[in-house]
């Protein structure tokens, strides 16, 4: 995973020059195949869980994400059900949780109704071309889990699109694929602000990427 040798504040300070030329994923064709894989991931109607090998591991993981998270989003009814979503739905991605949290921080600040100059939407900025291309023209972007399901399947498209390179994925999801800077920001915030440890490396084998 390339990561630039890059001080936090240097990277930090760059968010600033990021929002203001806000990136944004870029509408392009989809195989039949990639479309369908899509489709079924968005769908899903599974409950929201947490996936952890027990349920002591599980709360461990809340209340300690609960605690970092409690600034930004005082309510703890609303702050849970949040966590709770993003464990799910990273998971069952393949992702780590940890870095659709760092992620989220990037590009909304945890803002719900964040728009950007281009016009993604909600806590991952979302375009609003995926909906008619992987979903449904009604589903509404600024709905937590909605927004999480459609980030996270489209993470884990541009992952498999670029064999596992998260540098280069991250790079398509804002639309500035073979820069530095904002995978750098992600990386850093994540690690600076949400890394714990946990048995990452089970979640692909719970969630197969070509099972979602």
């Amino acid at each position: 995973m390339p990561f630039f040798n890059l001080s936090i504040g240097m990277l930090l300070g760059l968010l600033i020059s990021l929002n203001s030329h806000a990136g944004s994923q870029i509408e392009e064709p989809l195989s039949h195949t990639v479309k369908a894989m899509m489709q079924r991931s968005i769908s899903d109607k599974a409950p929201a869980k947490l996936v952890f090998a027990s349920a002591k591991e599980g709360e461990a993981w809340l209340n300690a994400m609960s605690a970092r998270l409690q600034k930004r989003i005082p309510n703890p009814s609303y702050r849970e059900d949040l966590l709770r979503t993003v464990h799910y739905e990273a998971s069952r991605a393949g992702l780590d949780p940890q870095l659709v949290l760092g992620l989220i921080q990037v590009e909304s600040g945890f803002n719900k109704y964040a728009v950007s100059s281009a016009g993604a939407r909600g806590f991952m900025q979302i375009m609003p071309f995926w909906p008619r291309a992987i979903g449904a023209s009604d589903h509404n972007l600024f709905l937590l889990r909605t927004n999480l399901r459609y980030g996270c399947t489209i993470l884990r498209h541009y992952l498999d699109r670029e064999n596992g390179n998260l540098f280069r994925a991250l790079g398509r999801y804002n639309g500035s694929l073979g820069q530095s800077a904002y995978p750098n920001l992600v990386l850093a915030t994540w690690r600076k602000h949400w890394d714990y440890p946990s048995k990452n490396g089970d979640f692909p084998a719970k969630f197969p990427a070509t099972h979602l």
